[in-house]
């Protein structure tokens, strides 16, 4: 996810940033002077603008697999009646837009109350008790569901629990006036702080078939950042996450910027922490206090702090007083000790994980699991599980030029352990030991995994000096230069086909892609081929990969070191140049920016794409669209020549028809679409819709007509007019399959 701080002091997010000065290769790098959207190619600018650019001519989807015997396979419902519906046009309205025939409400709001005794909520910025109520920015959601009598039942249509992230937050729409400056008072802090993390809700269907939320069930359930959490795992106990509250290295607090997420297959949450690094602060002068390798940590994960202005921490909560809580967000050496004991120096190494949550269990411990690494996680997605063959996690680190990862289990599968009572144990079974590795793509469309492991040549011969194997499941990123992993345009979320097996992970996009060498921005190749300029309101201009495009690629086996990959679709404009941008022909109906959710149904195995985009924004809203993808290697091959002789061929997935690919759903004002799953049935299906009206300015606080939305009140839902981030619950009007 692109998550945009609204600081109340300057503050670039560390992940917006390129910090990785690796030499590897880029994925993909595209043309710095290339054609204008709206401006070249549909003639809006004239031709003072087109000679800016240089031609190019071509030549020549939810989150992790439940065990087969407590998940129901796909539907025999008939393949033609898929994507039967009318696809939804583009939008800029501030609502829900669906397709005719199909439903959208909303629930689960940031701020409702999940417990009996929390007052209604005023939307107002006079709300407290955010521990007890939903969080802000929702983001990746999962379905749990629950039987009659309140067991677990994967097969339930009518009664779950929802476990859903909040990824950050929007600070001007939880205070009366707006965040105050720091120093920060500690009531908002407080308010900020909780607003993150982890909700679970009880969520159940009434006479009317309508879902609603469960206020005070037994499983309702707030993980914060201020939550208790093991850090489990080869590298619990490690001398960096010694801390003022763990003087042992075995625990630590709170759960951030908690993006994508996963749902492992004995039933429990893996959830995520993607752009952690700047919530920390970092005094100038902490340099000089540590030791070489530290800092080249630090630099590595976007915290090179040389002067005073370049330190502020995203939400100044260091700021909000001496109390312990607040004062584990500076994570400068401020102690006297060696290990770090009577400070926060290491508390930044706490961060930056998989997290694993029992949400059938509402006082379970949260572990954090590091042998999957640490880096900006943004979702998790099993591969099939096999008996007898060890489990493999897929992951992306969403910030530009970042990496792809695969975890693979030391511990086999055993179907047995699906539907086991003990969900902690079995996590600790597969997710504590296994091998980490990282993907190389290659020009031909094939690929290997390099593992990352204290034995290899190139690992041995890095200059970072690693001393152990823990070590790359704490400084992954570096281990991941080292070996020589291909550099991706923001890999954020991945899932797997329920029948094929295939892996489909999103580019989001790229800024620093270039098609020629230009400073220390990345250059075009085979799997990010695209560079090229866009006009967004005849004004702002972006370069790069602006658009975003879709890998997918296919494992030889789990615990297998090759695979083959191609480009299942270029997000692009309809009118856009077909030999540069659009190079899957989307269409009218078709067309997106920036894809980042994706999630496949398993009752039908369609492949859902949600876009968090700013390209697009002046013609459309962000949306949701649903596709019946096919398989690796069903396109072409396509050369893009470049100014200069630099040519890039790429793979091309078969180009999309009306009846494979459609837009679903458009989204409220300025708002990310994330998150989704479905009931088993496949009759409800449930997405997020994250931070409306994010563009609106402090300065307009008190004037709600000045808004950039007023969603979800805007439809009916709940007091006030600020927007808030909320749940959509979404039905065929006719009780159908949501997607035909």
């Amino acid at each position: 996810m692109n998550d945009r701080a609204i600081n109340a002091t300057a503050f670039t997010d560390p992940d917006d940033l390129e910090n990785n000065v690796s030499n590897n290769r880029h994925f993909s790098d595209v043309l710095d002077a290339g054609l204008s959207r709206r401006g070249v190619l549909r003639g809006g600018l004239g031709g003072a603008m087109a000679a800016m650019f240089a031609p190019l001519a071509l030549t020549a989807c939810g989150g992790g697999s439940d065990a087969a015997a407590v998940v129901p396979g796909p539907t025999a419902a008939a393949p033609e009646t898929l994507l039967g519906f009318a696809a939804v046009a583009k939008t800029l309205a501030d609502t829900n837009s669906v397709p005719v025939g199909y439903s959208a409400s909303v629930m689960l709001a940031c701020g409702d109350p999940l417990f009996t005794g929390v007052p209604a909520y005023r939307n107002d910025g006079t709300d407290t008790g955010y521990d007890q109520r939903v969080g802000d920015n929702h983001d990746g959601l999962q379905y749990f569901g629950l039987s009659a009598s309140g067991q677990r039942d994967d097969n339930s249509s009518s009664r779950a629990l929802l476990a859903m992230n909040h990824e950050y937050i929007q600070p001007l729409m939880l205070h009366v006036s707006g965040p105050t400056p720091s120093p920060r008072p500690a009531s908002e802090a407080d308010i900020e702080i909780d607003c993150h993390g982890l909700t679970v809700a009880e969520v159940i269907k009434d006479a009317a078939g309508v879902f609603g939320a469960v206020v005070n069930s037994p499983f309702n359930r707030r993980v914060t950042g201020n939550t208790p959490i093991e850090m489990s795992g080869p590298a619990r106990g490690n001398a960096l996450f010694v801390t003022r509250y763990s003087t042992d290295g075995t625990r630590t607090r709170g759960t951030m910027n908690n993006c994508g997420n996963g749902k492992t297959p004995w039933g429990t949450l893996l959830t995520t922490e993607e752009n952690w690094s700047g919530y920390f602060f970092r005094a100038a002068g902490d340099q000089n206090l540590r030791t070489a390798k530290v800092n080249a940590s630090f630099a590595r994960y976007g915290r090179n702090v040389t002067d005073t202005s370049a330190a502020n921490s995203r939400y100044g909560w260091q700021t909000a007083g001496t109390e312990d809580k607040y004062q584990r967000w500076n994570t400068s050496q401020t102690g006297t000790s060696l290990d770090g004991s009577d400070d926060y120096r290491h508390e930044w190494f706490c961060q930056g994980f998989m997290v694993e949550l029992d949400p059938y269990n509402a006082t379970s411990v949260v572990k954090k699991r590091t042998a999957l690494g640490r880096f900006a996680h943004e979702n998790a997605a099993f591969g099939l599980p096999e008996a007898g063959k060890p489990l493999a996690v897929y992951m992306g680190c969403d910030s530009q030029n970042e990496y792809v990862y695969k975890f693979v289990s030391t511990a086999l599968w055993n179907p047995a352990d699906a539907t086991s009572a003990d969900r902690a144990a079995v996590g600790d079974k597969y997710l504590d030991d296994g091998k980490l590795y990282v993907a190389r793509f290659n020009d031909d469309g094939s690929g290997e995994w390099l593992e990352l492991n204290i034995a290899s040549p190139a690992i041995v011969a890095s200059s970072f000096g690693f001393s152990d194997q823990v070590e790359m499941y704490i400084h992954t990123r570096i281990a991941a230069d080292a070996v020589g992993a291909t550099k991706m345009d923001r890999p954020e979320w991945v899932d797997v086909h329920p029948t094929t097996g295939e892996l489909y992970i999103t580019m989001t996009n790229n800024s620093s892609r270039r098609s020629a060498p230009t400073g220390t921005q990345t250059l075009v190749d085979a799997a990010n081929p695209r560079a090229y300029s866009d006009v967004r309101g005849g004004t702002t201009v972006n370069s790069g990969n602006v658009n975003g495009h879709i890998v997918r690629f296919k494992d030889a086996s789990p615990e297998g070191t090759a695979f083959n990959w191609d480009v299942y679709l270029f997000g692009a404009e309809a009118g856009s140049n077909p030999a540069l941008i659009n190079l899957s022909g989307l269409t009218d109906d078709q067309d997106f920016s920036s894809p980042d959710g994706l999630a496949f149904t398993q009752s039908n195995g369609l492949c859902w794409i949600q876009t968090d985009d700013s390209a697009y924004r002046d013609v459309t809203n962000c949306m949701l669209l649903a596709s019946i993808p096919g398989t690796v290697g069903d396109g072409t091959t396509a050369t893009l020549n470049y100014s200069g002789g630099v040519a890039v061929t790429t793979r091309v997935g078969a180009r999309p028809s009306a009846s494979t690919l459609k837009r679903f759903y458009v989204g409220p004002s300025e708002c990310e679409v994330t998150g989704l799953c479905e009931t088993p049935d496949g009759r409800t299906m449930f997405i997020n819709v994250q931070h409306p009206g994010e563009e609106t300015p402090a300065s307009v606080i008190a004037d709600p007509s000045q808004y950039g939305s007023q969603w979800p009140s805007i439809v009916g839902y709940g007091a006030g007019s600020r927007p808030r981030s909320a749940t959509v619950v979404i039905t065929k009007n006719n009780g159908g399959p949501v997607g035909t």
